[in-house]
Formats: C-alpha cells, sequence, structure tokens
C-alpha cells in the first residue's frame, strides 16, 4: 500500500524517495529501540542481573521469548518472499529448518567452524535442497504447489531418522548443537544466543528490505500478481520461482541454525512438524503477507498470544483440576485458530495494513474520517 501524504509533502531527492525513515526522528527512535534491545543480554552478562535478584526469572523468560520471536522472523522472512511476494504456497518451512539447524550443528561439530560461518553454510545448503522440492513449480500451482511443498515436510524429517544414524541422530531423533563460541567468548544460554540471533535478524531485515525494491522483488511480485502477464513482459517464471524457493529455503536455514544453537539440539523431536509450518503461514496472513512488516507483526502477536494461551489454560485449569492436563494443552491451537478466524474475516490483509492505514490518517490529520 503506497503511504498517504499531505499535499505539498514530496521528495526532494531520490535517496530520500527510497529511504524506509523519512524523518530525522524516525532513524533516532529506530536506532534506539535497536541499541536498547541489542543490551537487553548484557544485563546478565555484566552483572546487572543475577539469580540472586527477584526477578531473574521473568527476565529469563522474556529473553527466551525474544530470542524465539527473532528467529522465528527470520523463517517468515523467507517464508514472505515465497508466498507473500511470489504467491507459492508452501507447506515445508519448518523442514527446511530441520535442514539449516543440521548443517549448521554438524559443520560446527565435525569441522570445527565458528557460528559466523556455519550460518551461512546453513543458508547455502538449504537453499539447495529447497531448489530441489520448488522444480515442480513451473507445472502446478496453488493447491497442487502446496501438496508438492507438503512432500518436503514428511520426506526430510524421515530421511533424518532413517540416513546417516550417526550423524543425524537416528531413532533417537536428535543430535548435540555445540555451544557457538566468538573470540574465546561462549554464548551458552539463550540470553547470551539473543545477541547472535538479534544481529542475524537485523541482517537479514536489512537485505530483505532492500530486495524488494529490487528487480528480482519487482519480479517477484509481477509472477504473484499475474503470471501470464509477467512472461509475456520477459520474466522467465521458471527461474523466478526458483529463485523465490531457494530464498525461501535460505531464510529457513538460517533460523533453523539459530534454533538449534538456541536450544542445544537438533532433530524431529524438536517439534519441527507439519503444526509448526501451519503456524507459519498462520502467522504471516495476521501479520500481513508482501509486506516488510508483516513477519514482525506476525511473529510478536502470535507468540505472545501463545504464551498467554499458556497462562490462561493454567489459571483455568486451577479452577478445574479434574480436566487440568486438557485444559493446558488444548487452549494454544483453540485461541490461535480462533484468532486466525477473525483475522480472515474482518483484517484479511493483516495487522501491517491496519498500522498504513493508522499512519496514513495520523499524516492527513484533522481531514482523514
Amino acid at each position: 500500500m503506497a503511504a498517504l501524504r499531505p499535499a505539498g509533502d514530496y521528495d526532494e531527492s531520490y535517496i530520500r524517495d527510497m529511504s524506509f525513515l523519512r524523518r530525522p526522528w524516525m532513524n533516532w527512535f529506530t536506532w534506539g529501540v535497536v541499541i536498547i534491545i541489542f543490551l537487553l543480554p548484557f544485563l546478565e552478562i555484566w552483572g546487572l542481573i543475577s539469580s540472586a535478584n527477584a526477578g531473574y526469572a521473568r527476565y529469563t523468560w522474556w529473553m527466551n521469548i525474544l530470542n524465539r520471536i527473532a528467529y522465528t522472523i527470520v523463517a517468515l522472512q523467507g517464508l514472505n518472499i515465497l508466498t507473500g511476494l511470489t504467491g507459492q504456497i508452501s507447506l515445508g518451512q519448518a523442514a527446511f529448518m530441520l535442514v539449516g539447524g543440521y548443517i549448521s550443528a554438524l559443520a560446527m561439530t565435525h569441522w570445527g567452524l565458528p557460528i559466523v560461518i556455519t550460518i551461512p553454510l546453513a543458508a547455502i545448503g538449504t537453499g539447495l535442497i529447497g531448489l530441489l522440492f520448488g522444480l515442480p513449480s513451473l507445472r502446478v500451482k496453488g493447491f497442487y504447489l502446496a501438496m508438492a511443498t507438503l512432500a518436503a515436510q514428511f520426506i526430510i524429517p524421515w530421511l533424518s531418522r532413517n540416513l546417516w544414524k550417526d550423524y543425524l541422530g537416528g531413532t533417537n531423533g536428535s543430535i548435540v548443537a555445540p555451544v557457538p563460541t566468538i573470540f574465546g567468548y561462549e554464548f551458552s544460554g539463550s540470553t547470551n544466543m539473543f545477541i547472535i540471533s538479534f544481529v542475524t535478524l537485523v541482517i537479514t531485515s536489512v537485505l530483505f528490505n532492500n530486495m524488494i525494491r529490487t528487480k528480482l522483488g519487482r519480479a517477484f511480485v509481477s509472477v504473484r500478481d499475474n503470471d501470464l502477464a509477467a512472461e509475456l513482459l520477459g520474466v522467465n517464471l521458471f527461474s523466478y520461482k526458483l529463485k523465490a524457493f531457494y530464498l525461501a529455503a535460505a531464510f529457513a536455514g538460517i533460523a533453523g541454525a539459530l534454533r538449534a544453537h538456541t536450544e542445544r539440539g537438533i532433530g524431529t523431536e524438536f517439534n519441527y512438524t507439519l503444526d509448526i509450518s501451519v503456524l507459519f503461514l498462520g502467522m504471516l496472513v495476521i501479520g500481513g503477507m508482501g509486506t516488510n512488516l508483516g513477519p514482525f507483526l506476525g511473529a510478536i502477536f502470535v507468540i505472545l498470544l501463545d504464551e498467554g494461551a499458556i497462562i490462561l489454560g493454567e489459571t483455568i485449569a486451577h479452577a478445574f483440576p479434574d480436566q487440568a492436563g486438557a485444559l493446558q494443552t488444548s487452549f494454544r491451537p483453540i485461541v490461535f485458530g480462533v484468532t486466525l478466524i477473525i483475522f480472515l474475516i474482518f483484517e484479511p490483509r493483516g495487522l501491517a495494513h491496519r498500522w498504513y492505514l493508522f499512519k496514513a490518517a495520523w499524516r492527513l490529520r484533522p481531514f482523514a474520517r
């Protein structure tokens, strides 16, 4: 959606026309938020907060949530390239995260590579796997393409359990992911692992937002809007669809590597199931497909909603002890399902669209209705 601006508010240079942060205060505010979030893990690293503090449990709880949000956003950015920009449905994003986690963990274990190298390796290797499952995209689309990508969600976990059992864990379901070390400092917990996750998120966000405005990003959008018209204009459909699958899988591989080292393990027992792939699609719908804010808003909203559902279920379980187990496990999918239905009915373009409308109304005040 194009930004609505009052009459007389125009761009005087190409640099300003292409900038995301159009006002000086936006730059200061953005940098302030980034610095504050980046410094949160250092509260524990510098000893400003420790297990002796009364609020330490709440601090670690929030840091775990922030870490989960960070690598989830990275995975959603990849899915946004494929589904939001290119219009190709994928139900295998969680499986590609599994591949990325394995590549990073094995490269660090057997080759002794640092995480700053294993994460790019995970992106490249997972992207190549994504190309294989993107091959049917030239012949099929829509529901049939969803079924083709669904194959990845079943094939990849099966292969991880039955091939190279000494390396991939076999029937045990998982292997240990080494502790990342940079310049002799070990990122052994989710608190300080958030530093790596957040820096990676900033890098992928810059890459994603700049890719949208390139020839590649415009070609993705043309394939989504009308693939026949795009082909008549000279867009190679097969080439760009494969590029979209590669980038989506590469982002998933990065997210999988971050998650593997955060949880100190990788394998099918760490829940890389179809449910997670569907959850990613739901996050993208709620956040806003094809927008740069969609992955952020979707991941933050759904993960906080999920945590709230857990707390609500535990609270109600105390009132009905006979049904405690069912209440604690059933509230999360129920709340997510109801929320997704509400968004599909009342806000199908997601939270990002509502945010753009709010900004437009603020810019056009007092004339906006």
